[in-house]
């Protein structure tokens, strides 16, 4: 990866602190320090250092509450009378608790059963690798490894956050470096004029970070650009997917339109001769074939700002007027990750990227694009120059995979081809799904379609601290400790802190770590000393850290030994670049430092997708419609965006997250024109339903919102307790979502955007089962 970058060698930003009372710990939304109470309850303390630490911390303390634990282990009724196959009644019917020396070796034989008559590949590994900041127990890590040590399983790939996205950069720019190494915020904080922000750059999402963070720093940065004189345009429908203290001009396109504003703007500047025709020819790949289909001489419409404004609703003096701005000023193009969540994902990014070609500004600080800023506390902080303590998963000898936002698809369909990326693939027939981290029915769409598959396998077994409702569609429920409950190590790539993280409490009931419960059955199968190489926790936490620190440079390695670091509870990181400008090293030079792509320029056509003959993801961006709502029944927009109050859905029962809800549901943020001809006021609960199911959710009118949008933030616990009211009385969005792939290039998920309806919700108001236990 190129790019214009320092290499600091210091110890960190801040001189050491005294520190707060408790245990040091870590998470994916930040470094804290906890201590239990007499009273059983949890002190949570944020990191001192931190200068904006996140208020999702006020979640935390429910992780050790005994509401909806699994306290011991669980075998569902039908399984453990019936035995193994595929059972309709998973999700309804009640469990049997059972001891950990009776669920080992009957797992261990269902493990044995499956591989041995249907081989390894009819095992789903299945993992989304969020459960806990730690380096070792690192559950996706965790159940990998035990898996191929048992012989193999089929595997996921990419993401739902940014699926669409990895799979098309590879063919636009090479590889992921506009999502995993952007210019950095420093940079951007210092150069950039003009900030046009597709999606916006939303602050609750940079509470977070995959690993965690120690410091919270975005929302800062982005006002230090705005108190040098930066300007911001938020281009999107919820108004506050930019942080109000920026004082953007806010443009409210039609939802999934962005792709038609996109090329209108590219059309100004081509047609006016307003774009860098010497960037286009020396580092562009493409160029006339993208211009050609712009201005319409391919026997499309011309782009016009005239014909964008018929689709996105923006005004054609403004788009015209907004693409001669961006010419004006060092301007950086942001796509967020929102905008590939949703049918044909893919062009709007690839748009995005023209848009910034046509700029001729990529490569020069402050300037070009960049993926996803605001969507993690690690975007653009920057990269260590190295990797972190790891535990190693092995390697599969098993090739079959899906994209992971076609897991129902999986299970339901086994034996159908489908494409992927230029690939006819199969679906093979899952009989065995070993779930570890993570929550399906949260992440994926259409859920009354996931229940159905997941009644399809003979087994499904699910590792969980909490009752979720994966939990409650498993055979064998096996209660995991949470990151509380035990010791690892915390570290993030975008970080310059590794964090000893203390455990803070005994394990609540009888729930075991995973790497116990993987052990234990690895040894029953005969792989212990395979899987557990005679380690224990703490052997492992000192082996992962030791052999890390040995194998670094010396300029980078820590001197603190393991029991050192372990008893200071953190040490610094050393190189942390923070400033780095994406492609600068390509702008200067593109024959010496081209890109990974047949080309080794950025291709604005792609001959490889081209070939692929995929008429839901040509050769170049282009506007491709969605499905009208026909007939009106749908005539509301709901964006399924991330909640402010949580993380994904971990811990929805915590004090934030449950202090946002309205009538115990997941609140639903209506625009006042759309609340009075609906005859809504705050505080009422409303059924919300689309073509494939409905939910339950509390009413907040907004004027933060495009009128005729709707938003319902993903993350409520699925509770379909009364489908005679709606498919989910929680407010699951995903109950309303189609479950589709973007294109056959990249099959991402969609769940961004549906269409809906709603009305008042008058009847008796059924209670929400979601968070306690089921019988």
């Amino acid at each position: 990866m190129d790019g214009a970058a320092s290499n600091g060698t210091g110890r960190g930003p801040h001189p050491p602190q005294a520190p707060p009372p408790g245990r040091p710990h870590s998470s994916h939304w930040g470094a804290f320090h906890a201590a239990t109470r007499p009273d059983g309850g949890l002190d949570v303390t944020p990191d001192p250092g931190d200068p904006a630490p996140s208020p999702l911390l006020r979640n935390v303390p429910a992780a050790l509450g005994p509401r909806g634990r699994v306290l011991t282990p669980h075998i569902r009724r039908g399984w453990l009378e019936h035995g193994p196959g595929p059972d309709p009644a998973r999700g309804d019917d009640d469990y049997v608790p059972v001891s950990w020396e009776e669920v080992i070796p009957l797992l261990a034989h269902e493990l044995d059963r499956v591989r041995t008559h249907h081989g390894n590949r009819a095992i789903f590994g299945g993992s989304y690798g969020w459960s806990s900041a730690g380096r070792f127990h690192h559950a996706q890590s965790q159940i990998h490894r035990f898996l191929n040590c048992i012989g193999g399983y089929t595997r996921s790939v990419g993401t739902y956050s940014i699926g669409a996205s990895r799979t098309l950069l590879r063919h636009i720019v090479g590889d992921d470096a506009p999502i995993s190494a952007p210019t950095t915020l420093p940079v951007l904080a210092e150069h950039t004029g003009l900030f046009l922000c597709f999606g916006g750059m939303p602050a609750k999402n940079s509470h977070v970070n995959a690993g965690g963070i120690s410091l919270h720093r975005t929302a800062g940065r982005l006002r230090a650009a705005r108190a040098r004189g930066a300007r911001f345009i938020l281009v999107g429908p919820v108004r506050d997917d930019l942080a109000a203290e920026l004082d953007a001009e806010w443009l409210a396109p039609v939802p999934g339109t962005d792709t038609a504003l996109m090329l209108a703007l590219c059309h100004v500047l081509i047609d006016e001769g307003r774009y860098d025709a010497d960037f286009c020819r020396r580092h562009c790949e493409g160029f006339d074939t993208f211009a050609c289909h712009v201005l319409g001489k391919d026997g499309s419409a011309p782009k016009t700002p005239h014909w964008a404004e018929e689709i996105c609703g923006i005004p054609a003096a403004r788009i015209a007027a907004l693409a001669h701005e961006l010419t004006r000023h060092r301007t950086m193009i942001t796509l967020s990750w929102s905008l590939q969540r949703a049918h044909r994902g893919e062009q709007p990014v690839w748009a995005g990227i023209a848009l910034a070609c046509l700029l001729g500004q990529i490569g020069l600080p402050g300037g070009g694009f960049g993926h996803g800023y605001g969507a993690t506390a690690g975007t653009g902080a920057g990269n260590l120059p190295y990797k972190l303590p790891t535990l190693d998963q092995g390697s599969n000898p098993v090739a079959d995979f899906i994209p992971c936002a076609r897991i129902a698809d999986l299970l339901l369909h086994p034996g159908e081809e489908y494409d992927y990326d230029g690939k006819r693939l199969t679906y093979p027939d899952i009989r065995l799904v070993h779930w570890a981290g993570g929550n399906p029915f949260h992440h994926h769409q259409n859920l009354a379609r996931l229940r159905r598959a997941f009644g399809r396998p003979d087994t499904v077994v699910v590792h969980e601290p909490h009752w979720t409702a994966t939990a409650r569609h498993a055979d064998i429920v096996l209660p995991a400790t949470t990151t509380l409950e035990r010791n690892d190590i915390g570290g993030a790539k975008q970080d310059a802190a590794l964090i000893a993280m203390h455990r803070v409490a005994e394990p609540v009931g009888k729930a075991r770590d995973d790497y116990r419960i993987l052990s234990d059955l690895a040894t029953e199968l005969g792989a212990g000393h395979a899987f557990t190489q005679g380690r224990d926790e703490r052997g492992w936490l000192e082996h992962l850290y030791e052999t890390w620190r040995q194998g670094l440079e010396p300029r980078y390695a820590p001197e603190e030994d393991f029991a050192t670091f372990w008893k200071a509870g953190r040490i610094p990181l050393r190189g942390l670049r923070e400033r780095h400008t994406l492609y600068a090293g390509f702008r200067a030079d593109p024959t010496a430092h081209p890109l990974a792509t047949p080309s080794g320029r950025i291709e604005l056509y792609s001959s490889t997708v081209a070939s692929y003959g995929y008429d839901d993801c040509p050769g170049h961006p282009a506007w491709l419609p969605p499905e009208d709502d026909q007939d009106g029944a749908y005539p509301l927009h709901l964006i399924a965006n991330n909640p402010a109050t949580r993380l994904h859905s971990q811990l929805d029962h915590g004090e934030l997250s449950a202090a946002s809800k309205v009538a115990d549901r997941e609140p639903v943020r209506v625009h006042p024109t759309d609340a009075a001809a609906h005859g809504l006021r705050d505080g009422d609960v409303v059924r919300i339903r689309s073509s494939v199911g409905s939910c339950l959710a509390g009413v907040v009118i907004s004027d933060a919102l495009r009128p005729g949008v709707v938003q319902l933030s993903t993350g409520a616990w699925y509770d379909p307790s009364a489908p005679d009211i709606a498919t989910c009385v929680h407010g699951n969005p995903n109950a309303l979502t189609p479950d589709a792939g973007t294109s056959r290039l990249a099959q991402g998920c969609t769940g961004q955007l549906t269409r809906v309806t709603l009305e008042r919700y008058g009847g008796p108001l059924p209670p929400v089962r979601a968070h306690g236990r089921p019988e």
